[in-house]
């Protein structure tokens, strides 16, 4: 049953899609799907919502590329923007795409010629506003204020040239969606379909994101609105807690039991999966291959490193020389959930795909822009093509729903110590590591990264960091705080006191020589030997700015490993918001003006 989902999925037709034109502007009769003969039962409704999902899949692994969590060279667009000396409308031109919007609503407008019972019409109504307030969420993260549409539009409507319509009222739509959705949407759906609670998931993760986006950003003068979201995000979290039967995955092994989550072959029982998106080598894989690992461009940032707890619950920063430890000693006696995010000190490669150095205990791979930690969370160390091709991918998970509900009472003022242990302290739980008690001890850095919160929210922001981690949270989570700042911080790696050599596996035996960069790597005959019998990987060291250096450190010859000379300017508020591309301005001069300072 868990693949017969997917299976259906791979034979659509793609109707939808078949309706919609790249251009906005652009539209075709709804003849040419042939709409008059469509929408009579109630297959039609379930093939055509099918074609609606888009949700994540293994590339959500290197989501938070470009955030304190994840250095990359790669293309990322706020990168590119912080490092602008112009950015507008012209260079800034993504993102105002409405084709999916158009096929929501043809649905929206014809579903109701199917002969199907009221409720089950009403289950099909739910899942199309479901993916229209999803759709729309997107927009308003984007744009903030986006032109509303609940219908069908031909290239004669009138309404093609309105002008944007308020967050407020974009937001306000967005919500009635949800509410029909979680009102009519069934439980007890196909395994992998929408149902519930899969509605009021996204329900309350946009509700928190919304109610916190208000209490943070007064650019938009909506902060006397923020609990109302808040109290949403509360209510439908609650009520996935109390009778959604989920429950956090463990078996009291806590050294593995989250990393199984993201390397699992079937998740269907998973009684912490919400949602999963499912994959079967033998009908469609699912495209697996080692790009957030090893050899490739994203990898974790020491901050993410440093943010870990230690495993008796206190703080790293309260380890004293903490920013100068190094890599074998900073794994030591952390929460479980570090390592099974990152790989550590004595890990074994199995899966080597495209990683030359070959299997075997793993040294840290370093080089140009690396920080020199590896990721193995979605990252599968089986080198069975048939079975890495077959993981599913966790969508939507039960700890979510707990961080959100924690989050949103703490920034109501009505968390308590209760609401702590049903939710923060079930994950520490799994990752073996005390439980959060009200109002602790605040740590310095995150008082420094998040000033002007009580420490328990500190923690739960933490919590959620942790939890989350390469899961593609944080991006919109820095955001929402109004925390866009942090991003200017140059994502930095393993500290090196000195040039030499250094063990990075933990037995005690150096793996890596640190020589200047004025120096030659030996030829592969003169590399040194270590006490294993292994070669001595060799590093030309020096500055960001040396090109002759293959591992930067910030010191040249000691410090962190540097992954980028320069992250940019981010600009509050502007760089929260993105432009309307002005080529669609140019089309519908109504979508002007642009707001908070894009031209």
């Amino acid at each position: 049953m868990k693949k017969e989902l997917y299976y259906l999925a791979t034979l659509l037709t793609c109707l939808a899609s078949a309706s919609c034109n790249d251009n906005f502007m652009e539209r075709h009769p709804q003849t040419e799907i042939g709409v008059d003969s469509y929408f009579n039962t109630e297959q039609d409704l379930k093939m055509y919502c099918y074609n609606l999902y888009d949700f994540p899949n293994f590339n959500n692994y290197t989501a938070d590329a470009g955030t304190d969590n994840q250095a990359t060279t790669d293309v990322v667009e706020v990168k590119n923007i912080m490092i602008s000396t112009n950015a507008n409308s012209t260079t800034v031109s993504s993102g105002w795409d409405w084709e999916k919007l158009r096929t929501i609503n043809l649905f929206l407008d014809n579903c109701e010629k199917a002969a199907v019972a009221e409720d089950v019409l009403a289950h099909y109504q739910g899942v199309a506003r479901f993916f229209r307030a999803r759709f729309y969420m997107d927009k308003v993260k984007r744009f903030s204020d986006v032109p509303w549409y609940d219908k069908t539009l031909t290239i004669s409507d009138e309404d093609l040239y309105k002008p944007r319509d308020s967050r407020d009222v974009v937001i306000q739509k967005i919500f009635e969606d949800y509410r029909f959705a979680a009102e009519h949407v069934k439980t007890g759906q196909e395994t992998g379909a929408v149902d519930k609670w899969v509605v009021l998931t996204y329900m309350a993760r946009h509700a928190l994101y919304e109610g916190t986006y208000r209490k943070y950003h007064d650019e938009l003068n909506l902060q006397g609105s923020a609990n109302t979201y808040l109290k949403i995000a509360t209510d439908a979290a609650l009520q996935i807690m109390n009778e959604g039967g989920f429950s956090i995955y463990t078996t009291g092994d806590t050294d593995n039991d989250y990393h199984t989550l993201f390397e699992s072959p079937d998740l269907s029982s998973n009684p912490e999966i919400i949602l999963a998106t499912y994959f079967d080598r033998k009908i469609k894989g699912n495209g697996f291959w080692a790009f957030m690992f090893g050899n490739y461009i994203p990898c974790p940032t020491k901050d993410l490193v440093q943010s870990y707890l230690m495993k008796d619950g206190t703080y790293y920063s309260a380890q004293p020389g903490y920013e100068t430890k190094q890599f074998v000693e900073e794994f030591q006696n952390r929460d479980p959930r570090m390592w099974q995010t990152l790989a550590w000190p004595g890990w074994e490669l199995i899966n080597t795909m495209t990683y030359a150095p070959g299997a075997g205990i793993y040294v840290q791979n370093l080089n140009k822009n690396f920080s020199g930690y590896h990721q193995i969370k979605g990252f599968i160390n089986n080198k069975d093509e048939d079975y890495y091709l077959g993981i599913d991918y966790p969508v939507l998970r039960y700890a979510e729903v707990l961080l959100t509900y924690a989050e949103a009472r703490a920034e109501l003022g009505e968390l308590t110590q209760d609401d702590l242990d049903k939710t923060i302290n079930r994950l520490r739980s799994r990752a073996g590591i005390p439980p959060l008690k009200l109002n602790p001890a605040a740590d310095p850095v995150m008082q420094k990264a998040f000033p002007g919160i009580s420490s328990t929210l500190q923690e739960i922001r933490r919590e959620r960091r942790v939890e989350l981690a390469l899961e593609g949270f944080r991006y919109d989570d820095l955001m929402r705080w109004k925390s866009g700042k942090l991003l200017e911080k140059e994502p930095e790696g393993l500290y090196f006191p000195s040039l030499g050599k250094f063990d990075l596996t933990g037995d005690g035996v150096e793996d890596i020589y640190l020589i200047p960069s004025s120096q030659d790597i030996p030829a592969e005959a003169d590399k040194e030997t270590n006490s294993l019998g292994k070669k001595l990987v060799y590093y030309k060291t020096g500055t960001i700015d040396d090109t002759n250096a293959t591992v930067y450190l910030a010191e040249g010859t000691k410090g962190n490993i540097l992954t980028i000379k320069d992250m940019g300017t981010f600009q509050e508020p502007k760089f929260y918001y993105r432009p309307v591309p002005k080529h669609e301005v140019d089309l519908n001069p109504a979508l002007a003006p642009q707001l908070f300072g894009w031209e």
